[in-house]
């Protein structure tokens, strides 16, 4: 959204007055962020991204030893470095003016601008690039070998899909088209939607092959393959393999399978002529390949049979392991085209999916003659909405089956009943977990977690034992399987099931391992865990601080290796740097990020595993630290470090890369600060944080973070906005960007312009949530009125979805504030307790009774709890004017609550408006919509807490028949 003029410069004339100039809106899009950030193994390259809000990014490629010589590529984005250290692959977007043009005119997708990928040897300059590029993948183990596919030629008519397709992909049922017309933004995406007679196959069987260019950077060369749709490298970098898909506009061209050795250089076709073929899956080592296909020759049939097809490294072809008439199948089960296909870490098993046969399609119905109906029965699983839009999920779900390579037998593991398995020990593991709900999913409507059936399955025989009936509560499998351990949400401790029975392994901790600050009408969730040691020899959790070494076996005493965190209030959480960690091991480096719970100062802490940590401390003070990456065989290191005051920036400690232990101590004092963003924050009014404490009504104490202008004057006075959530202080060293944001106060930009923000903490009781909000933001309100450089009489408030509902309590409760602003609220908890979040299709009662609006109880039990706490029953209280934000495509609080709020607002003849961004979400998704609702809060505000102009959406309105033509923005007189 382009701003006009006088809206970037409004109020300049008032600020003159000021040192540095106050932020406006145009400031935006520049602001910049660090995106991606990358070692290379060896610790001695650096990779990493800039980002402005809106515009092109730049990636960045230099050396740990010396960062001045830095290689910028323009737009580069989604950067590997290779495992030999030797190269690095990146994608280029097109310019974002190009691509924003494109859309304007708006061209197809296929003659939209395309991305293009270069090529990095690292120590030189040059760059190899290959334009109109789909995507590359490199080998996850190996270096070497490069595989960039091409988008379809420009010009070249595709492969049209068929009348039928399209219809098919645009009809679905009432209800659900509906439903996806109603939450068409939320998240920035749609809901994919597949017509119940659709032949799944037809659409996924549709995709087009292109032009894939194998290169080796070693060597310089490529080699192209014609018509590949997908392919995959094997971990270590041995084989390429590639579906080919048939070239509509060659009669020659089949369906198949192509494995290339890259060792040998020799392409081998080890399947062809078949209908769809899908879902592969390669060994480590690349000696199996695995995947479904289809080869009925009948491509019109009726029904449809996958098969699972093995490859064996020295074999000339794919040959069918397993389907529907295979030893071992369950009768009634076939092969599902959808489930997934992998191997175990070994290669010693199979696992697939399988589905029931498929019915024929009866080709007798007549699509006009077909009743859309939806019913609602009370023994459903799962209601309508949840149906309707689980339906993609389900017309593709599978249930779990192994194929045992060496006694060659098919196990069904899931079944209907039993739909879960979790294996263990990367699919190696003798005892699986298996979970059901079954019967159990109704109540989780008003329970929100419902319970379930944990079983421990022998994988060899397919028998299952009872661990727990009804569980509440989390599910940890131990790395090998030898142990599950279980939260018990009731017990509030951690139970071992060794294979015989569950024994409590943490009752001689003396602290709780539950959430502390539990505020909700339910049982506190845990801290969590860190992970597990190799072979299960002990399983690391947390408590609110600390990280205890616990014996799963419950023989040896807990041993809390961090020891001092409760004592000093330090909070201590693992950083896990390593994505392909699946347990611990002694000596080990470990890294923590550390925030102290009073000053919210942060830092990280590093030390050996041992039975007790031998601590150093890294960078601990008044900022955030972030995003620690380390080099996978040395000590070098990167993090962020920002608070309000510092963008964030990236910062290199280079240590010794000849070790990837942790010989020699860290020091961040010597830290390279390799990144210097938004250095033009310095050319404006910016601001300071600090923590605001007061004592509340009930006598606790409060606190919260003050938000104060860069050029502060105590002898002068500010009008004051309360922006609140639940608990925010823990964010007091957090930069905040000037940004258009979703429907968040744009703290900066307000704090530029003379504004303090307050953001008070809020603890809540069973119950009370509008008195608790009133308990501490009011007495916030009172307190800091005191202050002499506080503006008591020009005080407001602005929340969003649970902030929201807060504010339209407190307007019905107090007339301290002379503003409000309310942001997807709900006013009325009778009609949104029985509502629905349509983003999920689930229903709103456990919101009610278990979580966060706290009420405790159903509307029958104490409608006298959802009649105090509904600002609807209230409103004839109300002189404070108001502007509310609910969106008709919100999936999480139901728009119409914004018109209830409005309509009887209106009825009472208060002040009050009312913004529905169309088609938008619970959280504005466009841009041009988050920068909209900034300049009308910008003006909304100013107007009653500074005396400014009205603009004409407040003072008129915009009529329907001016919608897209007017904004409102223009200033008027009210």
């Amino acid at each position: 959204m382009k701003l006009p003029v006088f809206l970037c410069c409004i109020l300049s004339s008032f600020y003159a007055f000021s040192q540095k100039p106050p932020l406006d809106h145009s400031v935006y899009d520049g602001w910049q962020s660090i995106g991606e950030r990358m070692i290379s193994n060896d610790g001695k390259w650096i990779v990493y991204s800039i980002t402005p809000q809106e515009g092109d990014a730049c990636l960045y490629i230099l050396p740990s030893q010396d960062t001045s010589q830095k290689i910028v590529v323009p737009r580069g984005y989604g950067a590997v470095i290779s495992e030999d250290n030797r190269f690095v692959v990146f994608k280029i977007k097109p310019a974002y003016k190009e691509t924003r043009e494109a859309k304007i005119k708006k061209k197809k997708a296929d003659d939209m601008p395309k991305d293009s990928v270069g090529v990095l040897e690292l120590g030189n300059k040059e760059i190899k690039k290959w334009a109109r590029i789909r995507s590359f993948k490199t080998p996850q183990k190996a270096g070497g070998w490069i595989a960039i596919q091409k988008e379809k030629d420009p010009g070249k008519p595709g492969t049209a899909p068929t009348q039928k397709t399209v219809d098919s992909l645009k009809k679905t049922i009432d209800s659900l088209l509906l439903l996806v017309t109603e939450i068409k933004n939320i998240k920035a995406g749609t809901v994919d939607n597949i017509d119940a007679e659709e032949d799944p196959a037809s659409v996924a069987g549709a995709l087009e092959g292109t032009d894939l260019i194998l290169y080796s950077p070693n060597n310089k060369k490529d080699k192209v393959f014609r018509n590949v749709s997908e392919y995959f490298f094997n971990a270590y970098g041995q084989k390429l393999l590639m579906r080919i898909t048939k070239n509509s506009r060659d009669s020659a061209s089949v369906n198949g399978v192509v494995v290339y050795d890259l060792l040998q250089g020799k392409p081998d076709t080890i399947i062809k002529g078949g209908n769809d073929f899908r879902n592969f899956a390669l060994t480590e080592a690349g000696d199996k390949i695995a995947f479904v296909g289809e080869r009925d020759t009948t491509t019109n049939a009726l029904q449809k049979f996958y098969g699972v097809y093995l490859y064996q490294a020295g074999g000339d072809s794919a040959n069918l392991l397993l389907d529907k008439n295979t030893p071992g199948m369950q009768l009634g089960m076939t092969v599902s085209e959808n489930g997934q296909v992998s191997f175990s870490k070994t290669g010693k098993r199979l696992f697939f999916g399988t589905i029931p046969l498929p019915k024929p399609k009866d080709t007798s119905l007549v699509d006009i003659d077909l009743v859309k109906l939806d019913i609602w029965n009370y023994k459903d699983d799962y209601l309508q909405t949840q149906q309707l839009l689980r339906l993609p999920s389900d017309l593709k779900k599978s249930f779990l089956a192994v194929y045992d390579f060496s006694s060659q037998k098919i196990r069904q593991l899931a079944n209907e009943g039993l739909p879960t398995i979790i294996p263990t020990n990367e699919g190696d593991g003798n005892m699986f977990v298996a979970i059901t709900d079954t019967g159990r999913r109704v109540e989780t409507q008003w329970l929100g977690n419902g319970k379930s059936d944990v079983y421990s399955m022998d994988v060899l025989t397919g028998h299952t034992t009872l661990v727990k009936k009804n569980h509440d509560g989390g599910i940890y499998p131990s790395s090998t399987g030898k142990y599950i351990l279980l939260y018990d949400a009731k017990e509030k401790h951690y139970f071992s099931w060794n294979g015989k029975g569950l024994k409590n392994i943490t009752s001689n901790i003396p602290v709780p391992l539950y959430n502390e600050e539990n505020d909700v009408p339910d049982d506190p969730g845990p801290y969590g865990l860190m992970g597990w040691h190799k072979g299960d020899s002990a399983v690391y959790i947390y408590d609110r601080y600390d990280v205890w070494k616990v014996d799963p076996a419950g023989i040896s005493q807990p041993v809390n290796l961090t020891a001092s965190g409760r004592r000093l209030k330090n909070t201590y959480r693992y950083i896990r740097l390593d994505e392909d960690e699946k347990f611990f091991t002694s000596y080990q480096p470990v890294f923590f990020k550390v925030q102290n719970q009073v000053t919210k100062q942060t830092g990280y802490a590093y030390s050996t595993l041992d039975n007790k940590l031998n601590l150093h401390t890294l960078g601990f003070g008044e900022y955030n630290f972030n995003a620690l990456t380390k080099a996978k065989n040395g000590q070098t290191i990167l993090y962020t470090r920002e608070n309000f005051i510092q963008s964030p920036n990236l910062f290199l400690i280079n240590g010794n890369n000849e070790h990837s232990n942790l010989s020699l101590p860290l020091d961040i004092d010597n830290s390279i600060k390799i990144t210097a963003l938004n250095t033009q924050q310095a050319n404006y009014n910016w601001g300071t944080t600090e923590l605001y404490k007061w004592k509340a009504f009930d006598g606790k104490q409060g606190t919260g973070i003050l938000y104060k202008p860069e050029d502060f004057d105590a002898s002068k006075k500010y009008p004051v906005i309360f922006y609140f959530y639940e608990k925010l202080s823990d964010g007091l060293y957090n930069y905040s960007a000037p940004a258009p944001t979703p429907s968040r106060l744009n703290i900066p930009f307000f704090v530029s312009r003379g504004y303090l923000v307050l953001a008070p903490d809020i603890y809540y009781t069973k119950g009370h949530p509008g008195k608790d909000a009133y308990n501490y933001i009011v007495s916030a309100a009172k307190s800091l009125a005191n202050r002499k450089w506080v503006d008591g009489k020009n005080m407001a408030i602005q929340g969003q979805s649970w902030g929201g509902y807060q504010v339209a309590y407190l307007i019905t409760a107090t007339n301290l504030f002379k503003a409000a602003w309310a942001g997807a609220p709900v006013v009325n908890m009778f009609s949104a307790y029985g509502g629905i979040r349509w983003e999920s299709g689930n229903n709103r009662q456990s919101q009610y009774e278990k979580g966060q609006s706290r009420i405790g109880s159903t509307p029958w039990e104490r409608p006298d709890l959802y009649m105090e706490n509904s600002p609807f029953f209230h409103l004839k209280k109300v002189t404070t004017p108001l502007v509310i934000m609910a969106n008709d495509a919100d999936g999480a609080v139901p728009w119409y609550q914004g018109i209830e709020f409005f309509t009887a607002m209106r009825r009472l003849g208060k002040k009050v408006w009312l913004l529905n961004y169309n088609g938008e979400a619970h959280n504005l998704v466009e841009r041009k919509n988050r920068k909209d609702i900034q300049v009308r809060e910008q003006q909304y505000f100013d107007w009653l807490l500074k005396g400014q102009p009205a603009p004409k959406w407040i003072t008129d309105g915009v009529p329907a028949v001016k919608k897209g033509k007017e904004w409102g923005l223009e200033y008027g007189v009210f």
